[in-house]
């Protein structure tokens, strides 16, 4: 699925582990559910705390204080309504039971931005690996990120280093964990206050327990004895924020508490100053961006605590970044094997907003670690990779306490000690894609650098029209380094070994520039002035079957030039002189996408470009959309989440050779034919999981509030449905409407307007139609923006040859003659469908009616008399076929 649900009822699972069905809907009566704040809070002050002790503790008093302020009104409310809840200050939300009348008068009020449902799914077994060779008694994936070459050469273990995990929980007394537990005094016994939470109280007695293996298994991998850690020398704590092999929302918040301030085992006598230098978290939701714990990682991250996570296991496809993997807040991991290879699992970006997801690749395949019983497993999954990376950073801060909280600068590192590894499958470039991320984990190349002397480069290029954003900026010397300039053509080379330099600049239209640069510790300026190329002008119309194609994209392959065509599918842009190929990108998927090669001389090109239009199997194609927007008159009992209403079609429309007499229309922008359809969750098209059978004007999870409605009209040849000023489930600032036009002859089209929010562009939707089976379908779009204010798309059946059926026959007053056929567009034999013919020729009688050529066709005349009753030919059914072009006329008498 492209979009996770609402923050809880998506599946929130341990990322080594596969995805299983949702849970049955809740029946009726006292549910539990979650209430999001509106306001958020700042926690910019803790930036200026000087210790860890402070940062932690301005983070928990802002926290505490914005919650308070925030749910004030909300927590009178439930107070005088005797409602069972439960706060939290970490993400400011609140836990409420009670019925559908309080979660609706919640859901109303300014304060809140969301009601959402609480729905924990259970989990399936761990994936178990293959045994690896060790490699000097070290695991292969120890070895592999360098780890022990850290400990012999830099006398690094992550020593005074605490590292903490979200998971399962963790077996304290494992031989390989017993020792660097903080928990354990120094004559051997333990004390648990402040190292150890069970918000769920699962565990019996006070001890750590865990009771699923997996925390124990990734906490071996951070800080296990025997050559299965990563920082041996590191100190753990854990909080248990899956009960078992499920992890509630409640659990997961707590947890998020608890990490910025430990609490003993009562949850009392809260310490900021003994808060985590990292927490590595193994649990995530489905694929895409769900920002439920986004307060908690910021909270984290500003309290100086490093946020690792694992990056999900829904690969190979793109675009499965797992939540809260795909924050651009958190460092996330992808998993690669004993042999570098990305694993097929690994879950791949984009991230939050576009971003490259993962952040960098660990070992997560047949990764061998301690789990309960004072054993060892080997398990593959990202919630392997994960651990690797958490313990690097233990490892740099250990070696460089300098840069202890300093996460930024850790990321950066990181980033920039990774092995480059170039798939772009996915997007990205070969340092930074995302499938790999920055590249694989080099554990010893970052404590390297983070010990070295560094220094920093920066600078702004400009040119002759001002800053010059996208500029390639390349540094060669004792390190080589390569960014790319920001909008405002500033860049930044952090970290870099001091010593002398070769800078080169390049930008499209500019000549590029080169120049020696020297580095020392500090920073150093390096601005630079590029002198403009010389170019002409390229410019021209692309079209698809000889109409404008609005929307487009044209660009120049290998450069940064894009520009899009107007209404009239023009477009212009400079090129600098010299070779090119224009691609031509529509936007939707009625043609296909185009290429062409042009050359720039001292003269100005056209080049106009004709696009091939795309079917699919059965014939369907697409284009703009000329029929105008069209509003609908009556409003359908549509409102909420997630429910279908039932309509009947004045007519059947003929679809994926079946007649369509009525449909289902769901609030989330789906017109069903074989069921009610108001799944959230959408796909690209084909797909052979329901829904099927269906029109998807925009398949997205939308909300019917109270400024919105869903609306029909009809007449003899069109229905209209019309989605009016909806709202996306989560973001009520975001709305559209959407116009769904039905016509007799099985041309359907889609208009859009009042467009508001970068969502309704239709980069989380999906758009297009799908036959029955799902096995045939035509997407114009799946999660990518390509709609626009005023654009429409018209689906269009396979070519049809005009059929006219003219019969002989004398009636009596109140008879009406008809004919019928093993078609769709001849009703299918129901004499209900089938089609009326006219006696403005009488004693002929004729009608009209478009057919599929090359298509076997058996039919029949019937009379429908004043008593209802229905007369049939006596005589076999005639047969034809239709043909290849042109029409198909008959001639016959009644018999």
């Amino acid at each position: 699925m492209l979009t996770t649900r609402r923050w809880m009822s998506g599946a929130i699972i341990l990322a080594a582990l596969a995805p299983v069905a949702p849970a049955p809907a809740a029946t009726a009566g006292p549910e539990t559910f979650w209430v999001l704040m509106r306001d958020t809070t700042d926690f910019g002050p803790a930036g200026i705390a000087k210790t860890k002790a402070a940062r932690s503790q301005a983070v928990v008093r802002a926290a505490q204080t914005g919650a308070t302020a925030h749910q004030a009104g909300l927590r009178n409310l439930l107070t005088r309504r005797k409602a069972a809840f439960e706060t939290f200050w970490i993400a400011d939300t609140v836990k409420v039971t009670g019925d559908a009348r309080l979660r609706d008068e919640i859901a109303a009020r300014p304060d809140v931005k969301a009601v959402v449902p609480d729905t924990p799914i259970t989990l399936p077994e761990p994936t178990a690996g293959a045994t690896q060779a060790e490699v000097q008694a070290t695991e292969w994936n120890v070895d592999r990120i360098g780890a022990p070459r850290v400990w012999a050469e830099k006398g690094d273990t992550g020593r005074g280093i605490v590292i903490a995990n979200v998971d399962t929980g963790v077996q304290f007394d494992h031989p390989a964990l017993a020792a660097a537990y903080r928990g354990r005094q120094a004559d051997g016994t333990y004390r648990h206050d402040h190292n150890w939470y069970d918000p769920s109280h699962v565990c019996p007695g006070d001890a750590p327990c865990d009771n699923a293996g997996h925390g124990t298994h990734t906490m071996g991998t951070m800080a296990g004895a025997g050559g299965i850690g990563v920082a041996p020398g590191a100190t753990w704590i854990a909080a248990k924020g899956c009960e078992s092999m499920t992890c509630s929302a409640s659990a997961l918040l707590a947890a998020g508490q608890w990490i910025v301030a430990p609490t003993d085992l009562n949850g009392a006598d809260p310490r900021p100053d003994l808060a985590p230098d990292i927490v590595n978290n193994s649990w995530g939701g489905a694929s895409g961006f769900d920002p439920w714990y986004s307060d908690v990682v910021r909270a984290w991250t500003a309290a100086g605590i490093f946020t690792a996570f694992s990056n999900g296991n829904s690969g190979p496809g793109c675009a499965t970044a797992a939540t809260p993997g795909s924050y651009a807040g958190v460092y996330s991991s992808g998993a690669f094997d004993v042999n570098g290879a990305i694993a097929p699992f690994s879950g791949r970006g984009t991230g939050e907003a576009g971003g490259i997801k993962p952040d960098i690749a660990a070992p997560g395949v047949d990764v061998r670690s301690s789990v309960p019983g004072d054993g060892y497993a080997s398990y593959s999954g990202t919630s392997m990779a994960s651990p690797h990376t958490a313990a690097t950073v233990a490892l740099i801060w250990s070696a460089a306490p300098a840069l202890r909280r300093d996460v930024a600068a850790t990321r950066e590192i990181l980033d920039v000690t990774a092995a480059d590894a170039g798939d772009l499958s996915c997007g990205g470039t070969a340092a930074d894609n995302n499938v790999f991320g920055e590249g694989r984990l080099d554990a010893y190349a970052a404590v390297q650098l983070a010990t070295s002397a560094t220094g920093t480069l920066r600078g702004t290029v400009t040119g002759t029209g001002g800053a010059i954003g996208g500029a390639a900026v390349t540094v060669t010397g004792p390190a080589s380094r390569s960014v790319v300039t920001a909008a405002d053509g500033t860049f930044r080379l952090g970290h870099l070994p001091v010593g002398s330099y070769e800078l080169r600049v390049t930008a499209f239209g500019y000549d590029p520039h080169q120049a020696g640069v020297t580095v020392t510790t500090g920073s150093a300026d390096a601005d630079v002035a590029l002198t403009a190329s010389a170019s002409s002008v390229v410019s021209g119309v692309v079209s698809l079957g000889g109409d404008p194609v609005p929307g487009a994209v044209v660009a120049l392959a290998g450069t940064t030039v894009s520009v899009t065509t107007d209404a009239a599918g023009a477009y212009r842009l400079a090129a600098p002189h010299g070779s090119y190929q224009l691609t031509v990108a529509p936007p939707g998927g009625c043609a296909a996408a185009a290429s062409r090669s042009v050359t720039v001389g001292r003269d100005d090109v056209t080049a106009d470009v004709a696009l091939t239009p795309v079917k699919d199997a059965f014939g369907y194609g697409c284009g703009p959309a000329e029929e105008p927007y069209r509003a609908g008159v009556t409003r359908l009992g549509l409102s909420g989440d997630d429910g279908a209403a039932e309509v009947t079609l004045p007519f059947t429309m003929p679809f994926y050779g079946t007649g369509k007499d009525h449909a289902w229309v769901g609030t989330n922008g789906v017109i069903g034919f074989a069921q009610e359809t108001y799944a959230y969750g959408n796909t690209d098209l084909p797909d052979a999981a329901v829904p099927n059978d269906a029109l998807y004007p925009f398949w997205d999870d939308l909300y019917v509030d109270d400024a919105a409605g869903v609306y029909t009209a009809s007449d003899a040849d069109s229905f209209v449905v019309e989605w009016r000023n909806v709202r996306f489930f989560a973001d009520e600032t975001q709305r559209l409407s959407i116009s769904v036009i039905l016509r007799r002859d099985g041309r359907i089209t889609y208009r859009y307007q009042d467009l508001a929010g970068e969502r309704t562009g239709g980069n989380s939707a999906t758009i297009g139609i799908e036959n029955g089976s799902g096995t045939v379908g035509l997407a114009y779009s799946y999660a990518r923006n390509s709609l626009a204010e005023g654009l429409g798309v018209t689906f269009e059946p396979p070519e049809r040859i005009a059929a006219t059926f003219n019969v002989h026959r004398e009636t009596v007053w109140g008879q009406n003659v008809f004919v019928a056929g093993n078609l769709a567009e001849l009703g299918g034999w129901d004499p209900a469908r089938a089609v009326p013919l006219s006696a403005d020729g009488y004693p002929t009688w004729s009608g009209g009616v478009s057919l599929p050529p090359d298509t076997a066709v058996e039919f029949k005349y019937l009379i429908k008399n004043p008593d209802g009753s229905v007369t049939w030919e006596s005589r076999a059914n005639r047969t034809t076929t239709t043909p290849h072009t042109g029409q198909y006329v008959t001639h016959d008498d009644f018999t």
